[in-house]
């Protein structure tokens, strides 16, 4: 049966409540993502991204849910030929990601005493999908630079 879902969980010193804005405050996500999501953060709500010189605004990158300190889905970003050429993808890899149903990102934070759990779901890939490899290989980067943040106030170091 192939896998239609990436799935992540990891454990921050931190508060709900500072990983909330980790997740959804510019300054934040600029930091460890490199880019800034742009929302209130309210379901139904769209979701822009600012990527370098790239924006992606798209009426169906959405919330999904929001509960503040809890919960936040959103739907995965559009792939612009913007996007593609400023991350070195070729127009053939970039169709065939957009040919895909758009995916959903879940973001689930648990406070567990001094430290938080959080597990990250992003799903409804398709079978065999050609972005499940992508981002599965993206979010543990992203998420121990995430932690690391939180933890330390620095992101790890780039790789050669």
């Amino acid at each position: 049966m192939p896998e239609t879902a990436f799935v992540y969980r990891t454990y921050i010193r931190t508060t709900p409540e500072r990983l909330w804005r980790a997740l959804t405050e510019p300054a934040f996500t600029r930091r460890y993502w490199r880019l800034d999501l742009e929302s209130d953060w309210r379901v139904g709500s769209t979701v822009t991204w600012h990527d370098g010189d790239v924006t992606i605004a798209d009426p169906d990158q959405r919330v999904v849910e929001a509960e503040p300190h809890r919960r936040l889905a959103y739907t995965w970003h559009t792939f612009t030929p913007e996007w593609a050429a400023a991350h070195g993808f070729d127009d053939e890899q970039r169709t065939r990601w957009a040919s895909e149903r758009r995916t959903k990102v879940t973001f689930d934070i648990e406070p567990l005493g001094d430290i938080v759990k959080l597990t990250v779901v992003h799903d409804d890939f398709d079978p065999d999908s050609a972005i499940l490899p992508m981002v599965s290989e993206g979010w543990p980067r992203i998420l121990a630079d995430i932690k690391t943040l939180l933890e330390t106030g620095e992101i790890l170091p780039t790789g050669p």
